[in-house]
């Protein structure tokens, strides 16, 4: 399936500039770096470009505010982070196709008039950091930033920042503490970073995939963009399939696909021959779906609708056979973890939803332990600085809706019945 950002597949080994040039790389730079801002911020408007990181807010509303915002000076930020569980894209765009992702930065850097940009990469990604290093030599050398690119009189510098290995530290503000930095703590919102951000101002943070999509869309133009997906949902995803699958991978497929497709025709189906018990389309925090709703499109709205979300695309399936309470422990646990700590209605409601899926692992609380999870979720609902303290619910309500059984297996016989 013809894709944008993998028009041929997924790219083996590094393109460096002679390639990427040879495919018409910094052809869109050269073209809309003489036009102004506020043309290349309407193509992205009316391409209907969302944001790639989970949140998938309109990334020509993103940049409008940040452009109009009356400040000086602008930030850019490239969110690298990427510390979701089995995510993978954001990587193999940095690795593979470094200048795709460079391109996407200078030109977002232009629109919304920012003086510096800021990469951050996830520390551990010792690879796609020397080939982000790499490439932004070589595009430095041809003049593609820096003093006066391309003889435009717009100046751009561009820096690398090391992004601490954990979950928190990829929540948009959290990267702001860091590159000033501080620990990565969230902060508290309002204000938006896009009028107050970098160092108190104007500031655009965009998660890699999402600023790999810049130079594609100028040069196929917002109706070539509109090609891919659905009208409501325009251009492709890259979706992340794991180990649950025989061909576990990063897939790019257009918006509307169905979620049948991607497990079956990409990912091979599951491993050993098992039958799906459930989906959860956007792991680690959204709602498990049953496998009647596997013919879902891989869109936004249709997969609110079927009750679960698509975040920023990992899909993570649990096969015929696994027990849901020990996979909604693990997911609590993961939370827990994660969390920072900052807020105490986030360290109480994870801590609280581990320990109360522990009670029922081991048999102990009864049927009224299964009441408390709405309560606690419902008691902390919107108390925390960022959405972490909201991950937890989506996976642990559908589990209860989707299998009761195997809640009540554990508190009948404080056994796994999958043991």
């Amino acid at each position: 399936m013809e894709g944008i950002l993998f028009p041929h597949g997924v790219p083996e080994g590094r393109e460096g500039l002679k390639e990427y040039r040879a495919r018409g790389g910094y052809e869109a730079l050269a073209r809309f770096i003489k036009s102004s801002p506020e043309e290349i911020i309407q193509q992205i408007t009316d391409a209907g470009l969302r944001g790639r990181g989970g949140a998938g807010f309109p990334t020509g509303k993103k940049w409008s505010f940040t452009r109009e915002a009356p400040e000086q000076p602008r930030y850019l930020v490239l969110n690298g982070g990427e510390d979701e569980p089995g995510s993978k894209k954001d990587r193999v765009l940095m690795e593979n196709l470094p200048h795709l992702v460079i391109e996407g930065v200078i030109l977002a850097g232009y629109a919304i008039g920012a003086v510096n940009a800021y990469l951050y990469i996830n520390a551990n990604y010792q690879a796609a950091t020397q080939s982000i290093t790499d490439a932004l030599a070589e595009a430095k050398s041809a003049g593609y930033w820096g003093l006066n690119i391309l003889g435009s009189g717009f100046d751009l510098d561009i820096k690398l920042v090391a992004a601490p290995h954990n979950y928190v530290a990829g929540e948009d503000t959290a990267v702001l503490e860091v590159i000033e930095g501080k620990n990565p703590l969230p902060r508290q919102k309002p204000p938006f970073p896009v009028t107050v951000g970098l160092f108190g101002k104007p500031t655009s943070v965009n998660n890699v995939e999402t600023l790999a999509n810049v130079a594609p869309i100028l040069l196929r133009g917002p109706d070539g963009y509109r090609k891919f997906g659905t009208p409501d949902s325009p251009g492709t995803m890259i979706f992340s399939l794991n180990e649950d699958v025989n061909c576990p991978g990063v897939y790019e497929l257009p918006f509307g696909t169905p979620l049948r497709y991607l497990i079956e025709n990409c990912g091979g189906g599951m491993k050993d021959g098992k039958k799906i018990k459930a989906v959860m389309p956007a792991a680690p925090s959204s709602a498990y779906l049953s496998p009647d709703k596997l013919d879902t499109p891989l869109d936004p709205n249709a997969m609110r609708a079927a009750g679960s979300a698509l975040g920023c695309g990992v899909v993570r399936l649990v096969g015929e056979g696994t027990c849901i309470v020990e996979e909604v422990l693990r997911v609590a646990d993961f939370f827990t973890a994660e969390s920072c700590g900052q807020c105490p209605a986030c360290r109480m409601e994870t801590n609280t939803l581990s320990m109360l899926i522990k009670k029922v692992q081991q048999g102990q609380g009864g049927q009224p332990i299964l009441e408390q999870f709405g309560k606690v979720l419902a008691f902390n609902k919107g108390k925390g600085f960022c959405n972490l303290i909201a991950m937890p619910g989506p996976p642990i309500e559908s589990a209860l809706k989707l299998f009761p059984g195997d809640f009540e297996a554990h508190l009948a016989t404080g056994k796994c019945p999958a043991n």
